[in-house]
């Protein structure tokens, strides 16, 4: 086999073995970053996740949920349904059952959120809530 040839079957093999690892990075997903939520100075900085401006705490420890205050909270359930939603003031919620699916206006993709996340949205976001399981939440409204 000549040498050409034989380079050329390893720039292959090296092509082939590599294009998983960029094709995992080249696949479209909602543009998210990682953000901070402090806590107390005891505890660590959580680290949580920002899609489309609302943020996303997921599973925070029960230390950060009773710093908050969360348990203390009104609550509000919801059925399966679908319907849009502004938010009037910046509301943060920590979702104890269900599953909800999220269009921000003006963004095509959504993103889930459920049981176990601590969300806030900002005041004056307008957003589609597909609630594809039953919810329940405790909430808190900025005021």
């Amino acid at each position: 086999m000549s040498q050409i040839l034989w380079n050329q079957m390893v720039v292959l093999v090296a092509v082939a073995a590599a294009l998983p690892l960029f094709l995992s990075f080249a696949i479209l997903k909602p543009k998210t970053k990682e953000i901070s939520f402090t806590g107390s100075e005891q505890e660590n900085t959580a680290m949580a996740t920002e899609i489309y401006g609302v943020k996303i705490e997921r599973n925070p420890p029960e230390s950060r949920l009773a710093e908050l205050g969360v348990r203390a909270w009104s609550t509000w359930e919801g059925h399966p349904s679908k319907f849009p939603w502004e938010f009037k003031a910046t509301e943060t919620m920590y979702l104890l059952d269900g599953k909800v699916k999220v269009y921000v206006d003006g963004h095509d993709e959504s993103f889930d959120i459920g049981a176990g996340d601590l969300v806030v949205f900002p005041k004056g976001m307008k957003v589609t809530w597909d609630i594809t399981e039953a919810v329940k939440k405790h909430y808190s409204l900025e005021k």
